[in-house]
């Protein structure tokens, strides 16, 4: 070692590589945050947040109830997507002014999400105001809601939290209500 540390350039190498390593280890090694009592509680913007929802949605084994207000993020969509495919039921509750707003990227997304077997979609009648909710439920055990929407901005520059409670109890009550959104006599099916 004293070989190391008396070479200059030898001390050089030593050091950026351990500089390196501990950079890789913090990287690689993100904190989780607990679920307390059956519930985590995520803020955003961070990397722990951004994720969360794509591996929810990969968890699941049965069905998805989602109600969103905004439905951009392309990996969310995907990851819907890649549930459908595996057999999951996937049904999607929307706001059809904010679904996509407009970006031609998402708006290609969302119709291979929709073109998808497995897939449901739809939209709450604009004349009965905002569905504004950004929930979903995953096999009646998991739901997920909280102020941020399902948008590449909502996880990465804005301020929001995103909650999710393991509890059948919680699902429950979000699927009484879901159940009910989705059977308003008002409500327009997507056409795939």
């Amino acid at each position: 070692m004293r070989a190391f540390t008396t070479n200059p350039m030898r001390l050089a190498l030593l050091l950026a590589l351990g500089g390196a390593a501990l950079l890789f280890t913090l990287r690689a090694a993100p904190t989780r945050t607990p679920e307390i009592d059956g519930v985590r509680i995520l803020y955003t913007p961070s990397p722990e947040a951004l994720h969360v929802d794509v591996e929810t949605i990969g968890g699941a084994r049965r069905k998805i109830d989602m109600a969103a207000y905004v439905l951009t993020d392309r990996s969310l969509m995907a990851a819907l997507q890649q549930a459908a495919r595996r057999g999951v039921k996937v049904r999607l509750y929307l706001d059809r002014s904010f679904t996509t707003r407009g970006q031609s990227k998402s708006e290609d997304a969302f119709a291979d999400l929709a073109a998808t077997p497995n897939v449901t979609m739809r939209f709450k009648s604009r004349e009965a105001g905002m569905m504004h909710l950004k929930s979903y439920s995953v096999d009646d055990r998991l739901l997920r809601t909280g102020s941020a929407n399902f948008s590449y901005s909502g996880g990465r520059f804005q301020d929001n939290d995103v909650v999710i409670f393991n509890s059948p109890a919680h699902a429950a009550n979000f699927g009484a209500l879901f159940e009910k959104m989705w059977a308003r006599a008002d409500n327009e099916d997507y056409r795939k």
